[in-house]
């Protein structure tokens, strides 16, 4: 690398298409030794950024990635947080939106960009989207602004030509490369000739205090979605399971059907200590418990206004907290807070 250079980022590598090679003997996908990344991507030479790069032992396909492996990531990046101006997360793009929801709640008051990146396609593939994939994403995780501080302090999804907040993203295609979409919220950077930065859409840290992480997670939870037709046995098994805390995707602005067994089964979770918490089956738009008598019924039998969180926002999110405070009513209190600009402060 040029030893001139302006900034350190960590590139953390836990598996995913992006780092497959197809072996010439048998064609099929199989990891490959990111050591040799530069190989790859040769233009990586001509960044001017020091990279240093880790890989999970073994790397893993998103589909097994687990709370334990968020913390393993957490306490990692907390570890040489001070060495680096940036971090880069390779990761499959499955549960990608997950894992960014997961470390935006487990970093407080972060005062660096974690960016995470993948490809529809290997690296290795003349037609790959993980080749500038992963080369904006160094320049955004290397990125300063006129007095030094980075340019996006936030846990974030790179994809096809957008920066995306962790938090407000889902995957919404397989096939596409751009594979990913905040519904609720707009990008925080688009890369096209120029790297624009829309920084009126970027939260800021509190440069007073520390970047704080946050290793515990309470994973006792559940997602469940309604549907016409659903069985009284269901709903109180659902509702019955021994977790502490319930994702309900509902229909619309946040309805369900007005059965009275159904408002007492969600009254008597909710009194027992269960935090149940609202979001919409919609992927645009947001919970509104008040606006209907449909929606009205679930607010007066407890349930938390997910607003316009997305799922993987709100379970995760619900994990941390669980792990934080012991008492229903401050998990609930803070779920409809906005803690890490997962949250739009409108609708009910």
């Amino acid at each position: 690398m040029n030893e001139k250079t302006e900034s350190r980022v960590l590139l953390v590598y836990t598996g995913g298409t992006i780092g497959m090679s197809r072996n010439p003997e048998t064609g099929a996908l199989q990891p490959f030794d990111f050591k040799r990344l530069r190989t790859f991507i040769p233009e990586m030479e001509h960044l001017h950024i020091h990279i240093d790069v880790q890989s999970f032992d073994p790397p893993i396909d998103s589909s097994d990635m687990t709370p334990q492996l968020w913390i393993k990531l957490v306490e990692g990046i907390a570890q040489v947080y001070d060495q680096y101006d940036g971090f880069v997360i390779l990761h499959g793009t499955d549960t990608m939106p997950y894992t960014a929801s997961a470390l935006s709640f487990m970093f407080d008051n972060l005062t660096k960009p974690i960016i995470l990146t993948g490809s529809q396609l290997p690296i290795g593939q003349p037609r790959t989207d993980g080749k500038e994939n992963l080369i904006t994403s160094l320049e955004i995780a290397s990125a300063k602004n006129a007095i030094g501080r980075a340019m996006v302090p936030e846990v974030c999804i790179y994809f096809n030509g957008k920066l995306l907040r962790g938090n407000r993203t889902t995957k919404h295609s397989a096939e596409e490369f751009n594979a990913f979409k905040s519904f609720n919220y707009p990008s925080l950077a688009n890369a096209g000739v120029d790297l624009i930065f829309h920084e009126a859409n970027i939260r800021r840290p509190d440069y007073k205090r520390p970047m704080v992480p946050l290793t515990r997670i309470d994973a006792n939870v559940l997602i469940f979605s309604l549907f016409p037709g659903i069985s009284e046995e269901i709903i109180h098994h659902v509702l019955g399971m021994p977790v502490r805390g319930i994702v309900m995707r509902t229909f619309g602005s946040g309805n369900a059907p007005q059965l009275p067994w159904l408002r007492e089964a969600i009254a008597q979770a909710s009194a027992h200590g269960k935090v149940i918490v609202n979001v919409s089956q919609c992927k645009q738009g947001s919970v509104a418990m008040e606006r209907y008598s449909t929606g009205y019924q679930l607010k007066e039998a407890g349930v938390v206004s997910g607003r316009d969180m997305t799922v993987e926002s709100a379970v995760t999110k619900l994990m941390c907290l669980l792990a934080q405070y012991d008492e229903p009513d401050e998990v609930r209190r803070l779920m409809s807070c906005d803690l890490r600009g997962e949250i739009s402060m409108y609708g009910g």
